[in-house]
């Protein structure tokens, strides 16, 4: 059993950055890791993930190059670093657990085990 909780939400300006940090009740080393994140009135869509192994990392297009995912399975912790927001970045942002193997990244939602409550963020223009 895990337990995950979001921190580091917040409201920031366009441009602005936020560190979102996943902390686990339990190992997260027998997971994969990922970022989800709902808008009003849109369905929750996969961020960012990494796997178990910590060598594969996956991304959704619109965050490439702006969103770094990170573990760090000594502390059980999954962070995402966000850089450069932007107004459609505002949503609510999950933190997710799957027991997927050694090196699948998490690419759905019916592939995570866990989940925390959510934190949210919100990018003003």
């Amino acid at each position: 059993q895990v337990q995950l909780v979001e921190s580091g939400g917040g409201y920031v300006q366009a441009g602005g950055s936020l560190r979102l940090s996943c902390a686990a009740s339990g190992i997260i080393s027998s997971y994969a890791m990922a970022w989800f994140r709902q808008a009003p009135g849109k369905a929750r869509e996969v961020v960012a993930s990494v796997a178990r192994s910590g060598s594969r990392t996956y991304y959704t297009d619109s965050v490439k190059g702006r969103f770094t995912i990170s573990r760090d399975n000594g502390q059980n912790t999954v962070d995402l670093q966000m850089l450069d927001l932007k107004p459609e970045d505002t949503a609510i942002y999950y933190c997710a657990a799957g027991r997927i193997g050694w090196f699948p990244v998490i690419d759905a939602e019916n592939e995570c085990d866990y989940w925390g409550q959510g934190t949210q963020v919100t990018v003003s223009s």
